[in-house]
């Protein structure tokens, strides 16, 4: 590992399951680290174990990450780890950090103070679901989590599916899992038949389900994915 400062993005599996989709050169350098900023510490603290982190955790420090109040105090930290020249890990709940992740705004202020920033490779669910969809890769937007309430829902998938038909770009958006199926319903009955329907669910895990339809197609034949962690990819 680097003697200078470096901010390390941690990659986190995608689910529990028997795929191992952490390479060994990023465990070893997660291995070497005694600072995490992290969502969740006990979940961060079963995940590190898992991967075969040995180190007492009286002796690590956890940093917590609040959605709402992020920027707090985290300069002072990053300030404090430059100083020392120390080196930390930012901790994603699954996947990778900074793509619908709070870990966004830790590597633009290490970037502020010129703190090396360094991605380890691992799983994107999003960037897995394009890949396994047939969907356009060349060009696509992600949209995060759209408006909970139906009416502004549908009003922002139907926005969603006129940007695909006229620039050909693959829509990508995500749904809190218990209301998967209720997305569902909401984007077979605002889509015209012909637009395409890419439904991605629990990636890389045993249960894993990715099918690319046509809306006619997937109303013969609907999905029940309640709970399931997706993504959801529309493409004219």
């Amino acid at each position: 590992m680097n003697t200078t400062s470096s901010i390390y993005l941690i990659p986190c599996n995608l689910g529990e399951s028997s795929i191992d989709p952490i390479p060994q050169y990023a465990k070893t350098i997660i291995y070497e680290l005694n600072i995490f900023f992290v969502e969740n510490e006990r979940s961060a603290r079963r995940y590190l174990r898992s991967i075969g982190y040995t180190k007492n955790f009286d002796e690590v420090t956890l940093i917590l990450l609040d959605k709402q109040q992020e920027g707090k105090n985290i300069k002072q930290h990053l300030q404090q780890i430059k100083k020392k020249g120390e080196s930390a890990g930012i901790l994603s709940e699954a996947g990778l950090p900074g793509i619908a992740d709070p870990g966004t705004q830790i590597v633009k202020i290490a970037h502020s103070l010129s703190i090396k920033v360094q991605p380890l490779v691992g799983p994107s669910s999003i960037l897995l679901a394009l890949v396994a969809s047939g969907m356009n890769g060349q060009s696509f937007c992600f949209h995060g989590y759209l408006p909970i309430e139906t009416p502004a829902q549908i009003k922002k998938i139907k926005e969603l599916e006129t940007q695909s038909a006229r620039f050909g770009t693959t829509q990508i958006f995500m749904e809190t899992p218990y209301r998967n199926n209720k997305i569902i319903e909401n984007i077979l009955s605002s889509c015209m038949p012909d637009t395409k329907l890419c439904i991605a669910c629990d990636i890389t895990l045993d249960t894993e389900f990715i099918q690319t339809k046509s809306m006619k197609e997937w109303k013969e034949q609907t999905p029940d994915i309640h709970k399931r962690p997706a993504i959801f990819l529309i493409n004219m």
